[in-house]
């Protein structure tokens, strides 16, 4: 048997031999037209400006053909703030003009967390297709009641993961994962740190430190996780193994939780989520968020929003083969959900986002949320 001595000087000894590997350095770009005009069109209104996310969704149904008509808040700040990003918008008198208002075809929204499963069930119930900001549903209450209203309606209940939909690296990565570059995929890895207040950012709003408004940070943050898994395993079936959070570093905010992980099975494959609200100033973005996909013929690594080896910006997808080791650099993929979207809402399709898949992820988080341990670690 190899002794500790004998090993570190064999790992020493690999070292140079290792960061000398050759690695090929592309710029990946997906299959889709980067000067593609919209092919549908379709009037659209927001509801709801509560969490910001709010002005990346709306961007994202203009890019893909929608037509913003009016929007609905009360909330003047945000109110003044997204007139800033869109223009002279029509504010509606109340969220009851929107849905009464029948060449409305779609209604994206984020209010409190707490109120997008509702909404979405009115939405639907007035013949209008639903965009949400995650967490969509943050109860399993609330998630039969929206199954129920979509079977019943036949409309679209969908939920904005954007750090898959509106990542462009994550976007690439799922075309390597089905054109099969590194096998059967066997397991994803999430770690998904987040910043509690940017430098120079206003303060959060009161909801954001009360778990009966945002669901718990499995079901909020871990939301986005969750749909990683369900779609580059491509699992149909899943459940939770085993969850635990954790209020760790805000004894002020006796109802918050700034930690949580989480192991999940299915059918499609294994994974592991890690979220937080402990990343550092000096990391100079939101969060350093991490993929891994390990498959069977090879692996893949993106660094979404920064990396910290050197590389400038964000959208680092990194593979590794039977072949070679390949560094792409993301940076011109088209993300294509905004023109997916809208034509499913005009053909009647899902291929933006799989309607059971999008709440099968809803599910794992719901349940991985109600089940987890309260993990209390020593302040010594």
């Amino acid at each position: 048997m190899m002794d500790d001595v004998n090993r570190r000087s064999l790992i020493k000894g690999m070292v140079p031999a290792v960061l000398s590997l050759p690695v090929v350095h592309e710029t990946a770009a997906s299959g889709m037209d980067p000067e593609a005009k919209p092919k549908y069109s379709i009037k659209f209104a927001v509801v709801g400006l509560d969490h910001y996310h709010i002005m990346s969704m709306t961007a994202a149904m203009q890019r893909g053909g929608g037509e913003l008509v009016s929007v609905y808040s009360n909330n003047p700040k945000a109110l003044a703030d997204f007139h800033k990003r869109f223009g002279d918008v029509k504010v509606a008198g109340s969220e009851d003009e929107i849905l009464n208002d029948q060449s409305i075809k779609l209604v994206a929204a984020a209010p409190i967390p707490d109120q997008r499963a509702t909404l979405g069930i009115r939405v639907m119930a007035h013949g209008k297709d639903y965009l949400t900001d995650k967490p969509g549903i943050i109860n399993l209450e609330e998630l039969a009641d929206v199954r129920k209203a979509i079977k019943e309606t036949g409309r679209i209940f969908a939920i904005m993961y954007s750090e898959r939909l509106e990542v462009k690296a994550a976007v690439k990565a799922g075309e390597l994962v089905k054109a099969g570059a590194i096998g059967r995929v066997v397991q994803t890895v999430n770690l998904a740190p987040h910043q509690i207040n940017q430098p120079g950012s206003d303060a959060r709003p009161d909801w954001f430190w009360d778990v009966a408004r945002y669901g718990g940070i499995l079901c909020d943050i871990g939301s986005h996780q969750a749909d990683q898994f369900v779609y580059y395993t491509g699992s149909t079936v899943a459940d939770v193994t085993a969850s635990q959070v954790a209020n760790v570093n805000h004894p002020d905010k006796p109802h918050f939780q700034d930690f949580g992980d989480m192991l999940l099975h299915g059918n499609g494959g294994a994974g592991y989520v890690r979220v937080d609200w402990f990343t550092p100033d000096g990391l100079g973005v939101w969060g350093d968020g991490r993929l891994f996909i390990l498959g069977t013929e090879g692996y893949m690594e993106l660094r979404k929003y920064a990396d910290i080896g050197g590389r400038k910006g964000g959208n680092h997808l990194l593979i590794v083969d039977h072949k070679q080791t390949r560094y792409m650099d993301c940076s011109d993929v088209v993300l294509p959900f905004g023109l997916q979207f809208i034509g499913d809402i005009v053909n009647r399709t899902h291929v933006a986002q799989d309607q059971e898949q999008a709440l099968l992820a809803t599910e794992l988080v719901l349940k991985a949320q109600k089940q987890a341990r309260d993990l209390v670690l020593s302040k010594s």
